[in-house]
């Protein structure tokens, strides 16, 4: 044990006291004798007479060792206390004394309770100075070390004792400020980062009081984000901190600036009692959404965890060094390591029976070998095992989920805008150079400060302009307008809504675009591109969060209800350090908030996006992972676009050779699209019609005075959206008449933004403009991807190696063992299964990624369509899928059956599954269907399989106006047949009515993700900002559901190999940057399968999408099972899946 800092002295015999009497007493405030003139052996009679009787002929070998408590009331008499003092007075010789608080507040230290043994320790109110007085007077053996508390009550000396010990702590800077001169002190504020004492602090960091018992600790956030600061308090009810939009610094008062640490959203709380013994809980970080997750009596949810070998020797290290053997501190586990940010000194776990035993026994023993041979008392020290070694059971003969894997693309956005224009003038160069442009030609400018510097010089022009019309300014006068009013937009930057992009060119641009004058000077020159809209709108971070929260069913014990929520098998196992969760994003900013949103359902968080983006989210914007740059297209893909552009520009139907040319794939949803067009220049004159008779009807409405006022959707104007028009009138004819097929993705994005959240205004003919853009668009978009199989492939690969390289470590490192942070199984107390332990990893990005990677898996020979019947028929589907649109999921669950033998082929079992996202505007009756989500099922096989689980039960009108193959027109069948079928997976019941809003037709989120069952109705209406619907989102279809582990690495790696060597680089960083020890492991679900045939087959149309009642994870779908497990008698069998 720790050396107490002060040793026993001479000690004074008690007599021993009856058994049947109370030994756990209040000491009194009897007149004592001075202790100087007292003599080993006299007894002293420090206890209430009527209280205690004291025999007076006692041997020596039988008195009593009395432990002093003395401390608040508040802390002695709590229940954590209480619970531990009872135990300790079970020790045959340890009696217990609590100090009365008016004796410790008003009486002089000599009139203090005698003990043997003194457990002191302050708190707010405490008079720390007397009790140093009564242990220097006394002398008795000190628990914790009482002249180490004053240290403790300052952060600055507690972090340089740490970093004395050689124990990691964030990195760190201390702001001592003058209280009668806070001006003078070495700080320097910038927008993004703090300078203190000339150290650099960049957000996020994070602002704490020098003074411990100050708990207003603030964590400021980069603008990037979203700027603002969480600012955290002593838990009020159930909140413990709250988020501000301030982005500024304390301007008083003394602080230490650290780093912030990215933990995934959880802090670890470690209990030490002695150097050999530490508890450690994990909680839900207070910085996260500032509420404090409670059970069903109101206190704080927090799950035991095991802590690692380095992690004991920090609790040991911290035990020692501030010589407190009843310690506390917190841990934060970040970038695979262990920081030490905070030492609260004494303090007890609350609610864990098995802490108090063991604290009780740890005390007691330390108490009896100190004391025990000096008072001659015959005790023997009880020798006990520690950590026993817990092997957890594995599932029968289920199988366990181990890891899912995540692509998304990111939610509803408004639409994507930007302008090109050429710039000359000396002041943009020297900003090129300024920001490094030079290196590499090209240069991204996002952050506030660099546009404001492009909008300074913007205005500087223009005002130049004004003032003498000559020819030296070149840049053209209509475009900086432009620039001035986009960056102008909101009155403030945020990096999310706006970029500029600069690329160098040695001799100026080469041709002329429809936009730029035929007058081109020689010599070099900036291409500017300023990128703005894009923005994920309320209906995206709605459609993201719901569908983090549907999300959760895919985990074990998804429908239970924890703290409240449905779902909580995934909650629980997050909590609970057994879920590995890494969230990635590429660098956009609707990227990164959708993530943020998905993260916030998924984990049933509360409030603002920021705090949860800088906490949950990595950027991933390295080695292409997620992010491409769509400005420099491949080789590939250049001829393809031209290949494109020449057959669209044909004026004549298309021909059967045109759809060999276009469509060689086959694809129904292409060849569909090619019949609605039949002529390409017809139709574009058709949409080019269309568009100006859009923008004169909002010029109209603009003249109206009745619509001065018209809000749009998003705080958009009519200005605006006229501005959004125009621009696309003008740039999709050229001026030599022909169309830009590259802006018909623009215009689609434009319609459907409008038809969906701008309806109300009123505007003839989008739905006739909507039906032949998409047409266009199913055409332009995919096949940009490349027209025939090679291209698609190469295409791909150029795209989302990196992210399938990734994708190949994420499924090997969860085969293979590793040193994860797990839960302690001694403690899980009401956890079923602590060994269970998923990984989980979600990458969100864009569109580009979503339809490349989808690609490789159709086309790179994963599977081969003849020889697979499940297959084939998954390929169909996917093929008469029109569009990935916002939201669209490719998931990859990989599955263990511990029964097998580890080297054989079936111990781990994959399955794929895809969702194509957002349900489309007006497409309901027209949509493929696919087989439902892990089937699992052979019977009712006289049913079509194709009536599966794609239709939408909410009675929105249909579009008539496509014509379908016959190979997909299904009919929809009545919603109450299938809602019978349902189970109770209402995951959406706890929101709808929140979300509801007047003048609304009823049409409900994840219509077909949460299939309800019939006594619960649909909420009312989704509306959002007053007018605007909030689309579901097709549910996960299953593509295949009996790969075997091996085949999906081979075809991983042969798709990667065959990518070229240009992309071994790119692995090794990926190794390091993403190695699993890099960052903070955090919590992981497994899921039991049933293990049965290998006959793969379809789940029956009436069967429900999560399986009814049971964790739909809890089921295999690797075949038939037996015809008797109906739903209801599964959810009785799966109760331990929690």
């Amino acid at each position: 044990m720790s050396e107490p800092c002060n040793g026993p002295g001479p000690v004074q015999e008690r007599g021993r006291i009856r058994r049947d009497v109370p030994r756990f007493v209040i000491g009194c405030e009897e007149d004592e004798q001075d202790m100087g003139q007292m003599e080993a052996g006299m007894k002293n009679e420090m206890l209430h007479q009527d209280d205690m009787e004291v025999y007076e002929n006692e041997s020596p070998s039988e008195r009593q060792i009395v432990v002093g408590i003395c401390a608040m009331v508040k802390k002695s008499k709590s229940k954590p206390m209480t619970e531990i003092l009872e135990r300790l007075c079970k020790f045959d010789y340890i009696d217990v004394v609590i100090f009365p608080e008016e004796v410790i507040l008003e009486e002089p230290v000599e009139k203090w309770p005698l003990c043997d043994c003194l457990i002191s320790f302050h708190s707010k109110g405490f008079p720390l100075d007397k009790a140093v007085e009564y242990a220097k007077l006394r002398n008795p053996m000190l628990i914790n070390d009482l002249n180490m508390q004053y240290f403790i009550q300052d952060r600055r000396e507690v972090y340089r004792i740490l970093q004395e010990e050689g124990i990691d702590l964030p990195r760190y800077g201390v702001l001592n400020r003058d209280p009668d001169n806070p001006e003078e002190c070495n700080l320097v504020e910038g927008e993004d980062h703090v300078e203190v004492n000339g150290e650099v602090f960049p957000k996020p960091f994070v602002e704490k009081p020098v003074c411990a018992e100050d708990h207003n600790v603030y964590i400021y956030y980069p603008t990037s984000a979203g700027g603002g600061s969480q600012r955290l308090f002593r838990k009020i009810g159930s909140r413990s901190s709250v988020y501000s939009p301030e982005s500024n610094v304390r301007k008083t008062g003394s602080y230490i600036y650290e780093e912030f640490m990215p933990t995934d959203g959880t802090d670890v709380k470690v209990y030490t009692v002695g150097p050999d013994y530490a508890h450690a809980e994990a909680r839900k970080s207070p910085a996260l959404d500032g509420k404090v997750e409670r059970d069903s009596e109101g206190k704080e949810i927090r799950f035991p965890v095991m802590l690692t070998a380095m992690e004991k020797l920090v609790a040991r290290k911290v035990c020692l060094a501030f010589k407190q053997t009843v310690c506390g501190f917190d841990l934060l586990r970040a970038n695979g390591h262990s920081y030490v940010c905070d030492v609260n000194g004494f303090s007890f776990v609350k609610n864990s029976m098995k802490y108090y035993d063991d604290c009780a026994k740890v005390l007691g023993n330390m108490v009896m070998r100190e004391l025990a041979p000096q008072l001659h008392i015959p005790w023997s020290i009880p020798m006990e095992a520690e950590d026993i070694p817990i092997v957890p059971t594995t599932s029968g003969t289920m199988m366990e989920l181990r890891c899912v894997i995540a692509i998304i693309r990111h939610g509803d956005r408004t639409p994507k805008q930007k302008m090109k224009m050429e710039v000359r003038h000396p002041l943009f160069f020297e900003l090129f150079k300024k920001y490094g442009g030079y290196k590499t030609g090209k240069l991204k400018l996002k952050k506030p400060k660099q546009l404001q510097e492009v909008l300074d010089i913007a205005r500087l022009l223009l005002v130049e302009l004004g003032q003498h019309n000559d020819c030296e300014i070149e840049e053209k006068k209509s475009k900086l307008e432009q620039l001035k009013t986009v960056l102008e937009m909101y009155g403030h930057f945020s990096g999310i809504n706006r970029k500029v992009q600069l690329t160098y060119l040695r001799n100026g641009q080469p041709k002329a675009s429809s936009e730029e004058e035929d007058c081109k000077k020689d010599g070099p020159s900036l291409l500017l591109v300023l990128k703005w809209g894009g923005e994920l709108t309320p209906a995206g971070r709605v459609q993201a969060e719901e569908l983090g929260r549907a999300f959760r069913c895919m985990y074990p014990g998804g429908q239970g209800d924890f703290a409240g929520f449905p779902g909580c098998g995934l909650l629980r196992l997050h909590s609970t350090y057994r879920h590995d969760l890494k969230i990635y994003a590429s660098d956009e900013g609707r990227v990164q908030m959708t993530a943020a949103a998905f993260a916030k359902g998924l984990l049933a968080l509360e409030g603002e996006l920021t705090p949860i983006l800088v906490q949950m989210v990595k950027s991933a914007n390295m080695n292409g992972l997620l992010d491409s740059d769509s400005d420099s297209l491949t080789d590939c893909q250049q001829k393809v676009k031209a290949r494109l552009h020449e057959i669209m520009q044909k004026d004549q139907e298309f021909i059967q050779d045109d759809f060999q040319k276009l469509a060689p794939t086959c694809s129904p949803s292409l060849v569909n699209s090619m019949k609605v067009i039949e002529n390409p220049v017809k139709t574009c004159d058709k949409v080019y019609a269309l568009i100006q008779s859009l923008t004169s009807q909002i010029r109209k409405r603009l003249e109206d005075p009745k619509s001065a006022d018209l809000q749009l959707y998003h705080s958009e104007t009519l200005e605006l959206m006229l501005q959004r028009w125009s621009k696309l009138e003008r740039d999709f004819r050229m001026k030599n008449g022909r169309y830009d097929i590259s802006k018909i993705p623009d215009i689609y994005d434009c319609i459907k933004y409008d038809s969906q959240h701008n309806a109300s205004v009123g505007l003839e003919d989008t739905l006739e403009l909507f039906r032949l853009s998409r047409a266009l668009a199913d055409i332009v978009i995919p096949q940009e991807y490349g027209i025939n199989k090679a291209e698609k492939l190469d295409i791909a690969q150029a795209y989302c190696v990196p992210l399938m390289k990734k994708i190949y470590l994420d499924l090997q490192r969860t085969h293979e063992e590793e040193a994860v942070n797990k839960l302690h199984p001694l403690y899980s107390r009401g956890v079923m299964s602590p060994g269970r332990h998923v990984r989980t990893r979600l990458y969100f990005t864009s569109e580009s990624h979503v339809h490349s990677l989808l690609s490789m898996f159709r086309y790179g020979g994963l599977l081969d369509e003849v020889k697979d019947q499940q297959w084939k028929q998954a390929m169909d589907y996917l093929s008469a899928v029109t569009e990935l649109n916002y939201m669209t999921q490719i998931v990859i669950m990989l599955y263990e059956d511990n029964n097998k033998d580890p080297s054989s082929e079936e111990r781990f079992h994959v399955e794929l599954h895809f969702s194509p996202g957002v349900k489309g505007c007006e497409d309901e009756e027209n949509v493929p269907l696919g087989f439902g989500f892990r089937p699992a099922s052979s019977e009712n096989e006289d049913k079509k399989p194709n009536q599966g689980s794609l239709e939408d039960l909410s009675q929105d009108q249909t579009d008539d106006a496509l014509p379908v193959t016959e190979l997909i027109n299904l009919q929809r069948r009545s919603p109450m047949i299938r809602n019978r079928k349902t189970g109770s997976m209402e995951v959406l019941s706890e929101t709808s009515p929140n979300h509801s809003s007047k003048g609304c037709t009823s049409h409900r989120l994840f219509q077909s993700c949460s299939r309800q069952s019939p006594e619960i109705k649909p909420a009312g209406g989704l509306g959002f900002e007053g007018c605007s619907m909030v689309p579901s989102i097709y549910p996960l279809e299953t593509l295949h559901n009996s790969l075997s582990l091996k085949q999906v690495e081979e075809f991983l790696s042969k798709v990667c190999e065959s990518s070229g060597e240009a992309q071994a680089k790119t692995m090794k960083a990926l190794s390091g940057l993403f190695d699993s020890q890099s960052q903070t492991s955090l919590y992981s679900p497994q899921q039991p399968l049933s293990s049965s045939g290998s006959e793969a087959s379809f789940r029956p149309p009436g069967q429900p999408l999560w399986h009814g009642r049971i964790p739909s994870s809890a089921v295999s779908s690797a075949g038939p099972s037996s015809p008797t497990t109906d739903g209801s008698n599964l959810g009785l069998n799966f109760s331990f899946s929690e």
